[in-house]
């Protein structure tokens, strides 16, 4: 698969609302502007998640307009006791008022009500992620605090366009192996991240998207024999003939990668999404085997609005080849890989 790279800065859109460029690149150098959308105000959605794992436990936080609806949401999961749990509280109407920055270089984001406060604080070599809620489960509070270390490094940037609708896009980037440290208070417990071992990764997302669409991303966030590995893979909504998702990470450079497939396991006409998934690529650069440990599964269906969602947290086995040839060997390392399914 061939593949373009944008390499020069500019607009995202030109004067009539379509992009100007399609493809990926390795960081964020097309600038975003809201105001220059000439979609539906209705179908422009914009936020940013940050996932924070270890092999033991992860926290995820969400900030997300998508203008007709806001969504703040938190997440807690115990990867020992296969438990998780996830609050979201939604608003009506936010049309972008919520505030999210334009790019994901710069801005502080913060958020929430008398309940609960999500913040996210960018200092350029560091985001200081912070957050709170009275009402997590069964009336007990969760807070807490964390530090990211920010080192100079490419990511994952995709311009994706909606065949037939000239004015609907997606763009996206994914930041991987940051180192994390802080702590998350809950149920008496404390979790400790500590950033020898554990390592977020951001996913920072604008755009007008089409009212149906299915997608699968994996992500993964570690090391390898002392040196920071990480991938993003995917695929699924939008036009990606001008480019994959699909990009290695290794000592924070970008290794672009072809098309990569999840094999899903099916039981009974249904995906098993707790039975061993593989991953294999066109190019034979990427194939994993994946031992799921929890589904994070969460269905929303209320009318016109609809949230189907299986991200899947387990340890993944394999090999990875980078630009130059070179074989990294991975042995039950943990990362992620979804499937959702949203009407909205």
């Amino acid at each position: 698969m061939e593949q373009h790279e944008i390499l020069n800065r500019h607009p995202l859109l030109d004067e009539k609302g379509h992009l100007i460029e399609t493809g990926y690149t390795k960081s964020l150098i097309l600038d975003y502007d809201r105001k220059a959308i000439k979609a539906n105000g209705l179908r422009i959605k914009e936020w940013d998640y940050y996932l924070i794992a270890n092999r033991d436990f992860a926290v995820a936080l969400t900030i997300a307009d998508n203008s007709y609806m806001g969504l703040d949401s938190i997440s807690l999961l115990d990867f020992d006791k296969k438990w998780e749990h996830t609050s979201s509280p939604m608003s009506v109407l936010t049309l972008g008022k919520i505030g999210l920055p334009s790019s994901s270089k710069e801005g502080s984001i913060r958020h929430g009500n008398k309940n609960y406060e999500i913040s996210f604080e960018n200092k350029g070599a560091k985001r200081i992620l912070n957050f709170h809620m009275d009402d997590f489960l069964d009336g007990k509070p969760i807070r807490g605090e964390i530090e990211l270390d920010c080192p100079e490094t490419d990511s994952m940037v995709i311009v994706t366009p909606f065949k037939d609708k000239p004015k609907a896009f997606y763009y996206n980037q994914k930041i991987n192996c940051m180192p994390a440290g802080g702590m998350v208070s809950f149920d008496g417990r404390d979790y400790i991240f500590d950033k020898k071992d554990s390592s977020a990764v951001l996913d920072w997302g604008r755009g007008v998207w089409t009212y149906s669409n299915t997608w699968y991303w994996g992500s993964l966030s570690s090391k390898v024999k002392g040196v920071p590995f990480g991938f993003n893979i995917g695929y699924g909504f939008g036009d990606t003939s001008a480019a994959s998702e699909n990009m290695l990470f290794y000592d924070h450079k970008a290794h672009k990668l072809s098309q990569v497939t999840f094999n899903i396991p099916m039981k009974d006409g249904r995906e098993d999404y707790l039975s061993p998934w593989t991953f294999t690529s066109d190019d034979g650069r990427f194939e994993m085997d994946f031992k799921p440990i929890l589904d994070r599964a969460s269905l929303t269906d209320v009318g016109i609005i609809c949230s189907d969602q299986h991200q899947v947290f387990g340890l993944f086995t394999g090999t990875a080849v980078l630009d130059d040839g070179t074989k990294l060997k991975i042995k039950d390392l943990l990362g992620f890989a979804e499937k959702v399914r949203n009407k909205w």
